[in-house]
């Protein structure tokens, strides 16, 4: 199965929502099953679009493509950063981002989500997470565990000097859970007062070894097939009880 994670540059909205498209037909074209498109594509911080029209936008171009699974992440609607995902021109899922990045204020634009969400197609499972919820282990070890993914699609705005963080984060999430990991990083913003440049774009297998590419779009994932060295993470055995707290005490003092 082919993956295709758009390396994106932001630019004012109306081109932004014009490109939608323009990327679906491209992964379609490269025979991509799956399309990602970067956190905060169309808007970045600064920018706004009416969440209607966003979704106008994703469903026409979904629409367009039907056998390309879309994941458009994210736009700002209901008070969330919110994740969608298009198949036929219809929605089929959200997830809104739960671990918000408070150096970039974004407890005062939206409120955290409340729940994990994966995705059943086309016989495996597909879990998501959206850039700063990279950094907290436990969601993908649910995502693992309780809701037995074997992909993780994480869409992200990720600053290029951190890259080393984002890269060595993805990898650590797909070695420790024994599942694949692909993370979708904006390429850059080209907006005034909003100049940025952005980290990379990465697949990692169960292995935590790179998929290399020549394109920097297309990878290609082998989904059904797990190496021999990995032991696959729902055989894990469940953590009974609370953890266990022991206060060492005072040492006795003696001349």
């Amino acid at each position: 199965m082919r993956i295709f994670l758009s390396r994106w540059v932001c630019l004012d909205v109306e081109t932004n929502l014009k490109r939608v498209k323009e990327e679906v037909c491209r992964a379609a074209m490269d025979g991509a099953a799956i399309a990602v498109l970067p956190e905060l594509c169309l808007t970045g911080y600064r920018r706004e679009v009416d969440a209607a029209v966003a979704r106008e936008v994703f469903a026409t171009a979904s629409r367009s493509f039907p056998e390309v699974l879309c994941v458009f992440g994210t736009i700002s609607e209901g008070g969330r950063n919110r994740l969608t995902v298009w198949l036929g021109g219809e929605p089929l899922a959200s997830y809104d981002k739960i671990h918000l990045f408070h150096p970039n204020r974004e407890g005062e634009f939206w409120s955290p989500g409340d729940r994990y969400v994966a995705l059943d197609w086309k016989g495996f499972r597909i879990g998501f997470m959206v850039c700063n919820d990279l950094r907290y282990p436990e969601q993908a070890r649910a995502l693992a565990l309780e809701g037995g993914c074997d992909l993780l699609v994480i869409p992200g705005w990720w600053p290029w000097r951190r890259d080393h963080v984002w890269q060595t984060l993805l990898r650590a999430r797909a070695i420790e859970n024994a599942v694949w990991v692909a993370g979708c990083c904006v390429a850059g913003s080209v907006f005034s007062g909003e100049d940025f440049s952005g980290a990379g774009n990465y697949v990692f297998d169960p292995l935590g070894e790179p998929v290399r590419t020549v394109d920097d779009h297309n990878y290609r994932l082998e989904i059904d097939h797990r190496p021999a060295l990995v032991v696959d993470p729902r055989e894990h055995p469940p953590i009974l009880g609370e953890v266990e707290v022991i206060e060492a005490g005072e040492r006795e003092t003696g001349n």
